[in-house]
Parts: C-alpha cells; structure tokens; sequence
C-alpha cells in the first residue's frame, strides 16, 4: 500500500515539473522572439516604405514596358491571323479554277478575317492602354498620399 501511495505523490510531483518547465520553454521562446527581432526596420522606416517615390517610378516604368510587349504581342498575333487567312484563300485559289462560288467565298472569308482581327487588336490594346493608364494614377495617387 505505501508504495502505491508513493508512485501517486511521484507521478504529480513528475507533472508539476514537466508543465513548470513547458510553461519556462514558452517564456523563454517568446522572450527571445521579443528581443532578439531584427529591429532595423524600425530604426528607418522611410527607407523601407513600399510606396517611395523609386519604387514608384520602378512600376510605371515597368507598367509601360510591359504595355509595349503586350501591345507588340496583341499585333504580331492580328498579323499571323491574317496571314493564315491570306494563306488559305490564295490555297483555295491554286485549286479551282476560274472564278467560282468557293474561290469568292474564301476570299470573302479572308476578307472579313482581315477585318474581325484589326477590330480585336484595336479593341485589346485599347484595353492594355486603359489598364496601363489605370495603374500609372494608382501609383501616381500613392506616390502622393506619401508624398503630403
């Protein structure tokens, strides 16, 4: 009997130690986190504002490059459809003969390619140039919410 009594004391007086030095593990995680943190950004923190007026210009500059390729892009593609367009006409041309119903028609079709694919490459880079414009006056607005 006094040994069951005694293992019981033991395996309380075991927990007591093994929450007090969890409890210390804790403290001392959290206490080094707070004093040991990299507090340079504090020191400073006009150097690291993400909205400076460089990193601003960084994006505008960025912004229009980017508009540039996508324009470019937008226009070497509307050049390959019509091409393709051309293409198929004059293939259809090389197999009849004469002036018929399937040689008007592809001719016709590539026609109103032409046409359908200058409309979307205006359309779409109009809209690149919306998005670039829209970006250059949110940086420009922020640039001078920090700038006041």
């Amino acid at each position: 009997m006094k040994l069951n009594y005694f293992i019981k004391r033991l395996s309380t007086v075991g927990r007591w130690i093994a929450t007090t030095v969890f409890c210390l593990v804790a403290i001392a995680f959290i206490w080094q986190g707070a004093f040991f943190s990299d507090t340079a950004a504090m020191a400073n923190p006009a150097t690291n504002l993400i909205a400076s007026k460089d990193a601003g210009d960084q994006v505008q500059e960025k912004v229009s490059k980017d508009a540039g390729r996508a324009k470019n892009f937008i226009r070497d593609t509307a050049d390959k459809v019509e091409e393709a367009a051309r293409s198929n006409a004059s293939k259809v041309d090389r197999a009849t003969d004469g002036d018929n119903l399937l040689e008007r028609r592809a001719k016709d079709d590539a026609a109103l390619i032409h046409k359908r694919a200058e409309q979307d490459a205006a359309r779409t880079q109009k809209a690149v140039d919306n998005t670039k414009n829209a970006v250059e006056r949110t940086v420009e607005n922020i640039k001078d919410a920090f700038s006041s």
